[in-house]
């Protein structure tokens, strides 16, 4: 009899134990439900507060300039800015600017950084201190000796001379951030080139190259932005309305007794298109899963 109730006393711990078990889930599970309600509250809040200067930009840039015999929302400031100013000539400058400093910065960054990652001498250590104490230095302190270099060699008031100093500014940054991506690709993926006959070159762009799209493309992007956003490199060195850049052309709305600020938004809001547009075409491409799969059964 006593061996029944012990057998009984066990299964009904059992079974106690598997209730209170399950409780603990459910009120785990509704704790982290809970949480992610509370996660979500918080991503949008702070989500609406980043946009409002945003939305504020948008719709001021809608609304009727000085002298403007429009009512509501129109989109006649944009239409103001490109027939009554140079803004079609300081995006296209921005655009070409831009776009040669991402090209130089990859072109020379991705090379660079491959021989910071896998370089193992005293010369590679001295190059990265070279680069880390470059990256430390604002460029605020080589304005002046460059516009004095510059001035001497006419690239004052040249696209090119800016061109030069984005690229020179952006390439230690995009060095370290090239190094730091081609850490992460296994080195045996080359190894495994080499031994089938690849060079050292050969398996650089065919492998590692190949496996670094998030990597330059974040480099893409880190050179696009200072170049589009610079303003006093830009300011220093362009002196001539044809030769401007947004940022420097943008600073011409403002007048001494008053400021036509629906000219100025519109202008701002145009500023913000293209590195919005990088964002949501390149967003795909920000991908790491090709890597890991390359390593199956190593």
């Amino acid at each position: 009899m006593s061996a029944e109730t012990t057998a009984d006393e066990q299964i009904t711990g059992q079974l106690n134990y598997g209730v209170n078990a399950g409780k603990k889930r459910r009120s785990l599970s509704e704790l982290g439900e809970r949480g992610k309600w509370w996660r979500l509250l918080a991503i949008v809040v702070i989500t609406a507060i980043v946009l409002v200067p945003i939305i504020a930009v948008a719709i001021l840039s809608l609304t009727p300039s000085l002298g403007s015999t429009a009512t509501g929302l129109t989109f006649e400031n944009y239409g103001n800015v490109f027939e009554q100013t140079s803004v079609g000539t300081w995006l296209g400058n921005s655009l070409l600017v831009a776009a040669v400093t991402v090209i130089v910065a990859v072109v020379v960054a991705a090379p660079a950084g491959y021989v910071l990652s896998r370089g193992r001498s005293k010369l590679v250590s001295s190059y990265a201190l070279i680069l880390f104490i470059v990256q430390s230095l604002p460029v605020v302190t080589a304005v002046i000796p460059l516009f004095f270099l510059f001035a001497k060699l006419g690239l004052v008031d040249n696209l090119v001379g800016v061109m030069i100093i984005y690229s020179g500014s952006t390439m230690s940054v995009a060095v370290w951030m090239m190094a730091a991506y081609f850490d992460s690709i296994p080195i045996s993926l080359e190894e495994a080139a080499w031994i089938d006959g690849a060079s050292v070159f050969g398996s650089f762009t065919r492998v590692v190259l190949r496996n670094s799209l998030p990597g330059i493309l974040s480099t893409a992007i880190f050179s696009f932005l200072l170049a589009w956003n610079d303003y006093l490199i830009a300011l220093v060195f362009l002196r001539s309305d044809k030769n401007y850049t947004l940022p420097i052309g943008l600073n011409t709305f403002f007048q001494q007794n008053q400021t036509n600020w629906g000219l100025v938004m519109a202008v701002a809001v145009i500023m913000m298109l293209p590195p919005i547009i990088v964002f949501a075409v390149l967003n795909k491409f920000f991908s790491v899963g090709g890597i890991g799969g390359s390593l199956a059964g190593r």
